[in-house]
């Protein structure tokens, strides 16, 4: 089926009790979560919006962007999925939350890349409780009867509808990076996490890794390179995450790793921004 263009809605109209400050104006290396959210979601989409309550309208950091107002029949993020299809009703969404701090490109390239238009939404299982992540999500067209229907049976869980729906569940590339920020104690542990190290990475971390495919490899990936976001610490984990995605039939044992353009150890500990090669065996002589 030929797929709906696909808008982007940046959630920006929480009322940020628990963190008692505005969590979209929130910086991170100097930009605001809103503007972080903004710049990955823009070239990815055909329209921006961000998502605001009417008295929000005329805040300057939101004014910046074209907004649409949230809808009055509803509180809450739904109210803003609700408002955006009801302008935009042909248009997919690409429905994000302005509070991610840890959220990467790859991640969202690869949900783009998954997308399922037959389906009323794409999402991301929580890497916690399995659960769908309704806030870095897209929702079809075909999905804005039924998000009607469900609010006016007197809900507003867009977790909820997306687990009793029609959707398309995905495993996340990065575990972790949907967790979002809600209180002070969240925001410093944040902060934390995105400070650069020059400690040896250990397995649990964060880090993008470029990889390059050949041969077999290359066949069973139908790619010969990507970049990906993974808390991989050695080229051994990252390998048997991969194979969890492809379906590589060759053992680590049959082939050859090369990190940075030398050839290394399947338990050397990888960094941000390595570039890993998976080499199998050559056949003729």
């Amino acid at each position: 089926m030929t797929a709906a263009p696909l808008y982007g809605l940046v959630l920006a109209g929480g009322r940020s009790t628990r963190m008692q400050r505005d969590k979209a104006a929130l910086e991170y290396a100097g930009r605001s979560q809103l503007e972080r959210a903004i710049e990955l979601a823009s070239p990815l989409v055909e329209r921006l919006f961000v998502s605001v309550r009417r008295d929000q309208t005329g805040d300057p950091l939101r004014a910046r962007f074209p907004q649409i107002i949230d809808s009055g029949e509803v509180e809450g993020p739904i109210a803003g999925i609700v408002a955006a299809q009801s302008r935009y009703p042909d248009a997919a969404w690409l429905v994000l939350a302005c509070d991610l701090p840890l959220l990467d490109a790859p991640t969202l390239r690869h949900l783009l890349r998954s997308r399922r238009p037959e389906r009323q939404a794409t999402a991301y299982r929580s890497s916690h409780d399995g659960l769908p992540e309704p806030l870095c999500a897209i929702y079809e067209p075909s999905s804005r009867e039924a998000i009607r229907t469900y609010i006016a049976g007197g809900r507003d869980c867009p977790r909820k509808f997306l687990l009793n729906s029609n959707t398309a569940l995905l495993d996340q590339p990065a575990p972790g990076a949907l967790d979002n920020v809600n209180t002070p104690k969240e925001y410093d542990s944040a902060l934390d996490r995105m400070q650069p190290t020059t400690e040896t990475p250990v397995a649990g971390s964060v880090r993008q890794i470029n990889v390059q495919y050949y041969a077999l490899l290359r066949e069973q990936a139908g790619r010969s390179s990507e970049s990906l976001v993974t808390n991989a610490a050695t080229p051994r984990d990252l390998y048997q995450e991969l194979k969890g995605r492809y379906p590589f039939s060759l053992a680590p044992e049959m082939l050859r790793v090369a990190v940075n353009s030398e050839f290394g150890d399947w338990e050397q500990r990888l960094a941000e921004g390595d570039s890993v090669v998976f080499i199998p065996p050559v056949a003729g002589g």
